[in-house]
């Protein structure tokens, strides 16, 4: 999830560089989406994983 957020970022600033407003713009939400998709995930793992074996 973090790789692709970081490459959607890329290309929002590339597309900003070269003008493509619509296209950046886009990339840039598309890139927020999926970093909070990856925080959500990545805190569900970390207290999924502190929990003690069964007995």
């Amino acid at each position: 999830m973090l790789s692709w957020a970081l490459t959607f970022l890329v290309v929002a600033l590339i597309a900003g560089l070269l003008g493509f407003v619509g296209i950046a713009g886009t990339a840039a939400y598309i890139a927020k989406v999926l970093f909070v998709v990856f925080l959500v995930l990545f805190i569900v793992s970390l207290i999924a994983g502190r929990r003690s074996p069964p007995v």
